[in-house]
């Protein structure tokens, strides 16, 4: 220091080297305090852009607005604070594509709905226009008062005709629908055609003008007919709902449409 030199050749007072040191310190403790200043004022400038940043509003999703909550002067709160001029909200957002159906099953016939079970829509709009939809999950919850469970059913086929809050019915169908009986033996016959005679069955069959009595051994009902085991060959002419005067040997008549 220029001062510590001139007072060590006694070219200068002590009361001077004391001033100079002290006007030294003071030099100090001010750059010390700007210093301060400046890392106060950078905190105040993140404050202001954490205050900034929440003047935007952003949604958490893309989507479509529906409902407008907040009118122009309101303040927004993300929590409730009480007094009329206070929202908790901004708005009604809807994901066009993530669109579901909620309805409302009766409790007796929940037994019937499985998660991944096809459902067919059809929107009130649009009666015409059948949806493909497909259970999602079943609310695990009951309404007491309407005795009712909810189901949820994803939309397969998106359409801008579809938009939140649209009547719609739905008919919930058979995962798997039911594959008709394969015939493995004997010949099939309509219902009609048999007649129970006593404990045993019997059909008539027409050959040549004539009908004859024929005992048959049943088997199972396919899809509305039933299965001749024995006493008939694939082929043969029956007669459809025999009547009760109807005899062996019988001459008959053959319909316009064919059938005797």
């Amino acid at each position: 220091m220029r001062q510590q030199g001139l007072a060590d050749r006694q070219l200068i007072s002590a009361q001077a080297l004391e001033a100079s040191r002290t006007q030294r310190d003071m030099l100090r403790a001010r750059l010390a305090s700007a210093e301060e200043q400046i890392r106060v004022a950078q905190e105040s400038v993140g404050v202001a852009q954490v205050q900034l940043d929440n003047t935007v509003v952003r949604a958490p999703f893309s989507g479509v607005v529906v409902a407008k909550a907040a009118q122009p002067g309101e303040m927004i709160s993300p929590i409730s604070a009480g007094g009329g001029f206070t929202r908790t909200g901004i708005g009604t957002i809807v994901d066009m594509d993530s669109l579901e159906i909620q309805v409302d099953v009766n409790e007796a016939f929940i037994n019937r709905v499985t998660p991944g079970q096809p459902v067919e829509a059809m929107l009130n709009a649009y009666p015409a226009w059948k949806l493909p939809g497909e259970v999602i999950a079943i609310i695990p919850t009951a309404d007491r008062s309407k005795a009712t469970v909810k189901v949820r059913i994803a939309i397969k086929q998106r359409d801008p005709r579809i938009v939140p809050d649209m009547g719609v019915r739905v008919a919930f169908l058979d995962p798997q629908p039911a594959r008709p009986a394969q015939l493995t033996s004997g010949v099939l016959v309509p219902t009609e055609a048999v007649r129970a005679d006593g404990t045993a069955d019997m059909v008539f069959v027409y050959a040549n003008g004539k009908v004859e009595r024929r005992s048959v051994t049943l088997g199972e009902t396919i899809s509305g007919q039933r299965q001749v085991l024995s006493g008939l060959r694939d082929g043969e002419r029956v007669v459809l709902s025999p009547p009760a005067s109807l005899v062996d040997g019988q001459a008959v008549k053959l319909t316009d449409n064919g059938a005797p």
